[in-house]
């Protein structure tokens, strides 16, 4: 059940065999950048890629080789790897069994429910290691219900099976927002912080600001990716580059919400408040956000609670949080453990092995304590992200909290150690040069391996899927084209040197819809960039909600009328990989990337094309009537834009909460890592003072800019129905 494979453009040459092996691995050959024009794949890197995959293309002899075994591969297994179907679907299933066996199917539903499934006759036969075998096809049963089952097959005597995935033919909860629009605030939480902070927002703060957008008819808060950095300071500033995907960083704990915190002793109270007292002011500082010192302080406070003696409930439930999280939770704090105790890349690493060996066991024996702590923490973050949905839906949120999905993971980190058989190695993803980036991304990322993942059925996407949707009310996937392709970097290779590898789509995303339907999530896909035709429309016909960025929505003639957005769409304005409105009004992004050296042109040719494009945008607004002619404010001009996407047809709206307080500074410059402070940057206001979360509830500007989008007050539908 391969994805097409064939490149942008056509090419009308013969493909040399490499081509061809390239291709029947899922590899493009070509592909289309940012200036529309194609470009071939070096032979160079389609051989790295190749053996990333574990196929051997370094001779003639081996590629000839490699072909055979591409062509054969999927007739020495009866039953594929994993199979993902729609519930509607009625494809049949490829069996592949020795010419004239007896051969039956059946599938086993999560409940132990038998169905069964009728053999067709052979289309078509094939010599494969000395055997005649052919191919048939298996009709699996229409009444099978979504989820994770199990199909057998039974040939000449022999059992074999293989998981059975039944995902939903399109989300449901989707459907129900067609008839309904919200709209909903966007924060970088880390940045946002209040009074009782440690110098970085946190898990009570996101259900305070799940409380003030409520106030004003929010239905969601969309925040940044909360995944798991490293298990002490130093810490990686990027929400975007984690440890894991999966599980979720200790940071964002509020210490005086854990309830062993009311059973302390007086001298351990009487330190966590002393800790607690040293971030008071910086709570106020609208100087780089200081993540180390704030996550130190926290360890330290954690230490001591967790001494704390649990009554007898709670250790109930941690511990049925334990056996809930199965290994996962056990890989993942035992590599916190590690990685407190080696550097990344020691030599000790090698003598503790791979997980499960005998050296990871032999750590885990002497180490049980602490590998026990670090999944206290996780219990602990899994409470609090649960309290901060139920304050957002308490608050009259009909969706709640939006968790973001990073595109991958540390190549040090928890994921890549446990993960890694179904992770590529030597290969990083990126983005090949586009108009976003002339030079082209390397996000130090290793990928999927898409052939080993489906031989794990899936299990370790579906697992971080249903971890991070266990409390939230959806997920906004970062760069969703890549559940299609990913662009393979070889490592050492500058970002251009790549290939895109293809994935299967529908197996993904059919998980993907199968997890959200069942956690009652919607679905936000980041779909912007280069993609193939065809991407946006099989997203929309699955339920999964786009993304719309009102200055990335132009064309040759210039900006698109409101009329021409989509419906199953998440529109904004402005996105955390540009500056907030006022900045971006401002050329912030253009005079930024000048300083970093990140244009392929002079400065001023780029200032003037981005005067000129802007310019088209305000006289739009003026057009109807969303902007007075003449001199416009900063505010008025931002909160116009909101007007704007107001009068799109899309299902949601988010504001990002920069643009409501008058934020100025990028948050995040890509294509650099030292050169600019990148998720660094606390909130303030147009002023340049800190914003505090309960400054929100009261502030003027953050109303104005709400009304502007046309939400009736509390207490009233927030928005008419939609046509």
């Amino acid at each position: 059940m391969a994805n097409t494979t064939h490149p942008e453009e056509s090419d009308p040459v013969t493909p040399t065999p490499l081509e061809q092996l390239a291709e029947a691995h899922r590899v493009g050959t070509s592909f289309k950048g940012w200036d529309g024009q194609p470009a071939k794949v070096s032979p160079e890197t389609l051989v790295t890629v190749l053996a990333a995959l574990g196929v051997d293309a370094s001779s003639d002899a081996a590629i000839d080789r490699a072909l055979e075994d591409a062509e054969a591969g999927p007739w020495r297994s009866v039953l594929p790897a994993v199979v993902v179907v729609r519930q509607s679907d009625t494809d049949a299933v490829p069996l592949h069994v020795p010419v004239d066996a007896d051969a039956e199917v059946w599938a086993v539903d999560e409940d132990g429910v038998r169905y069964t499934g009728t053999v067709a006759r052979a289309t078509g036969t094939r010599r494969v290691d000395g055997q005649d075998v052919e191919r048939r096809e298996a009709a699996l049963p229409h009444a099978l219900p979504l989820g994770w089952h199990t199909l057998h097959a039974r040939v000449d005597g022999q059992e074999t099976s293989c998981a059975l995935v039944v995902t939903p033919d399109r989300l449901s909860t989707t459907a129900a927002l067609m008839h309904q629009r919200t709209w909903g605030l966007m924060a970088q939480l880390y940045s946002v912080r209040s009074s009782g902070s440690w110098g970085i927002g946190d898990l009570a703060d996101l259900g305070l600001i799940a409380q003030a957008a409520a106030g004003h008819g929010g239905g969601f808060v969309l925040v940044n990716p909360l995944h798991a950095a490293e298990p002490v300071p130093p810490v990686e500033p990027s929400p975007y580059l984690p440890t894991t995907r999966r599980y979720f960083h200790p940071l964002y704990l509020r210490i005086e919400d854990i309830p062993e915190y009311a059973r302390l002793g007086d001298a351990a109270r009487n330190r966590i408040a002393e800790l607690a007292a040293g971030f008071a002011a910086a709570n106020t500082q609208t100087d780089l956000l200081d993540r180390n010192s704030s996550y130190a302080a926290k360890l330290e406070a954690l230490e001591l609670v967790h001494a704390v003696k649990r009554p007898e409930q709670r250790q109930h439930d941690f511990d049925a949080y334990r056996a809930h999280q199965g290994q996962g939770l056990a890989d993942f704090a035992l590599w916190s453990a590690l990685a407190e105790t080696l550097e990344p890349g020691a030599p000790e690493w090698n003598d503790v092995g791979r997980p499960g060996s005998a050296g990871a066991r032999a750590f885990a024996e002497q180490h049980a304590a602490r590998i026990e702590f670090h999944e206290w923490l996780q219990w602990l973050v899994d409470e609090q992200l649960q309290e901060a949905q139920l304050e957002a839906t308490g608050a009259g949120m009909s969706i709640g909290v939006v968790h973001d999905l990073a595109v991958g993971v540390h190549p040090s980190g928890a994921d890549a150690w446990a993960l890694q058989d179904v992770l590529a190695a030597g290969i990083s993803v990126g983005a090949p040069p586009d108009m976003f980036n002339q030079h082209g991304q390397d996000w130090s990322q290793p990928p999927w391996h898409p052939e080993r993942l489906a031989e794990a059925g899936y299990t370790p996407f579906r697992d971080m899927l249903r971890n991070i949707l266990r409390h939230a009310g959806g997920i906004r996937v970062d760069h969703i084209l890549g559940l299609f392709r990913l662009w393979w970097i070889p490592q050492g290779q500058e970002p251009g040197a790549g290939a895109y590898v293809y994935y299967d789509h529908k197996a993904l995303i059919g998980i993907l819809a199968l997890e959200a339907e069942r956690a009652r999530a919607i679905v936000v896909g980041e779909d912007l960039g280069v993609f193939e035709p065809g991407v946006q429309e099989y997203l929309g016909e699955r339920g999964i909600l786009g993304t719309s960025i009102l200055w990335f929505e132009q064309d040759e003639d210039g900006p698109l009328p409101p009329e021409s957005y989509r419906k199953g769409c998440l529109t904004t304005v402005t996105v955390h990989d540009l500056p907030p409105s006022a900045g971006y009004l401002a050329g912030e992004h253009v005079k930024l990337r000048d300083r970093l050296g990140l244009l392929s042109r002079p400065a001023d040719e780029e200032q003037a094309e981005d005067r000129a494009a802007q310019e088209k945008f305000i006289s739009l607004l003026r057009e109807r009537n969303l902007l007075t002619k003449g001199e416009a404010s900063v505010q008025e001009t931002v909160e116009a834009l909101h007007a704007f996407i107001a009068e799109t047809p899309s299902v949601l709206l988010g504001v990002a909460l920069a643009d409501a307080v008058g934020e100025r500074r990028t948050q995040n410059q890509p294509g650099t890592n030292d050169e600019y402070p990148n998720w660094q940057i606390p909130l303030a206001d147009a002023d340049g003072r800190a914003v505090l979360v309960e400054d929100l509830t009261g502030s003027e500007r953050f109303a104005s800019l709400v009304a502007a989008l046309g939400i009736s007050p509390p207490g009233k539908q927030p928005n008419g129905p939609l046509t």
